[in-house]
């Protein structure tokens, strides 16, 4: 199949306001193209993880990603907006730390790597700054900044969605993208995430052929692999043999690839789907435990991610009773690119020159 037949539908009807936003990214981007706002560069590797578009690229993974090929070897923080947070300004994670205070992904990170620096600020500069002189940080990621241009990464990888590649999209409302097209050429590495596990390397090639890379970057295709259920909170792992129906809870910009992944299990789903980075409610979660409680004991798990997860701490005392599950996600590249893409990140890291 071709991936031109599985791009996402647009709004040509839209294509009026398009133009409106697009006039305000190209001023946007020609502030710092020209110099009249300065773009902060920093005497340590920086790699940025990014992309063109809004909604789920697959960003959350990658950080994790790296964070496992790095922490042993160096001292790593990550860096973030904290999207979705109550809080202003910067913070830095400490053991006291919610997802109201630092938003879900970072919660996320913090949750599973607490021994690295996580950091939340709506100015990222301002959020390393604030952490270089105690964290001491041998390598910086900064998670979703491509677009903000206010720090220079060392290393900018850039992530497009099969389905919905940033070489065919339309500018917001119309389409998806955020940012210039003409934008990816700032990136060293692509990476086509969420690609058919039985991409053949013809289907690749067409791909590729449509980025247009330029002579510094290089393209992966990977694939998103979930991983078995984990407890949310305190309980024994699922046992899918005496399961009949999974609660679908979450709030993520595509919920779609989590539901076909849920639907391998030959089991009923229902979902209760939420606007990505939602805030959960007692009502919420009353309904989730209505549904929970119409339906034999035993038969039912509640199902999430792990994103979602870190926002749903706060009613721990209702869920703590009910199965409740987050599944674990993370990116495999395809045709053996993973050594590759590791030694591409470590060489930058290891022949890394101070400005």
């Amino acid at each position: 199949m071709s991936f031109k037949n599985v791009i996402k539908k647009k709004n040509k009807l839209l294509l009026p306001v398009s133009w409106l936003y697009l006039t305000g990214v190209r001023f946007f981007n020609f502030l710092y193209d020209s110099g009249i706002k300065k773009s902060t560069t920093f005497s340590l590797p920086v790699i940025c993880i990014g992309n063109l578009s809004v909604g789920g690229t697959g960003k959350s993974p990658m950080v994790e990603y790296l964070v496992r090929l790095l922490k042993d070897h160096y001292k790593v923080a990550v860096v973030s907006r904290g999207y979705g947070r109550k809080t202003k300004g910067v913070l830095v994670a400490g053991s006291n730390s919610t997802a109201a205070d630092l938003g879900d992904e970072p919660m996320q990170f913090h949750r599973k790597f607490p021994d690295i620096t996580i950091a939340v600020g709506e100015r990222r500069v301002q959020a390393v700054q604030a952490i270089l002189p105690h964290q001491k940080p041998e390598v910086i990621i900064l998670d979703d900044a491509f677009q903000h241009r206010a720090i220079t990464a060392g290393y900018n990888i850039l992530l497009t969605e099969y389905s919905n590649l940033f070489t065919g999209d339309y500018y917001l409302p119309a389409g998806q993208l955020r940012d210039l097209r003409s934008n990816y050429t700032r990136a060293q590495c692509i990476v086509v995430t969420k690609c058919p596990e039985q991409l053949t390397p013809g289907e690749a090639h067409e791909v590729t052929r449509s980025i247009h890379l330029k002579e510094h970057q290089v393209v992966f295709f990977a694939t998103l692999a979930y991983e078995a259920p984990t407890p949310v909170f305190d309980g024994a792992a699922l046992n899918l043999a005496s399961v009949e129906t999974l609660l679908l809870v979450t709030g993520i910009a595509n919920p779609q690839p989590l539901q076909k992944e849920l639907e391998k299990y030959g089991k009923a789903i229902q979902p209760f789907y939420f606007d990505d980075h939602y805030d959960f409610k007692e009502s919420d979660i009353d309904r989730v435990l209505q549904a929970c409680k119409a339906l034999p004991a035993g038969t039912v798990a509640i199902i999430t991610t792990e994103k979602d997860s870190a926002r749903l701490q706060k009613f721990k005392a209702q869920l703590a009773a009910f199965p409740v599950y987050a599944l674990p996600v993370r990116h495999r590249f395809l045709f053996d690119g993973k050594e590759k893409f590791n030694i591409l990140i470590t060489d930058f890291i290891k022949k890394f020159e101070k400005p």
